[in-house]
């Protein structure tokens, strides 16, 4: 519900970490490739961590897109066990990867 209006629903994103936020503003592919969700913060095992917003996938016909890493989880997993099966893994461990 919207507080200006209680009886009407607004989709809004809400996070506590602003890096997850979607910008209401059109983004391109490129802007959206420098975007961190989380930069260089560490982790439960004290390991820093580097988690990009968005990850680019590039489709089989060339186009490239880019997958929020909340959002489109679902996908992005997809995408991954692919990549994993065909041993093409190592882009996990690059902040800004494109796959």
């Amino acid at each position: 519900m919207s507080i200006d209006k209680p009886n009407q629903t607004k989709d809004i994103f809400r996070s506590a970490n602003p890096g997850d936020r979607i910008s209401d503003e059109p983004q391109t592919i490129e802007e959206k490739a420098q975007q961190l969700a989380v930069d260089h913060v560490p982790d439960i095992t004290g390991d820093t961590v580097t988690v990009p917003t968005y990850i680019i996938v590039e489709e089989p016909d060339g186009e490239k897109k880019a997958l929020h890493h909340v959002k489109d989880a679902e996908e992005i997993s997809k995408v991954r066990r692919h990549l994993q099966s065909a041993n093409k893994i190592e882009y996990l461990t690059d902040p800004h990867p494109t796959i």
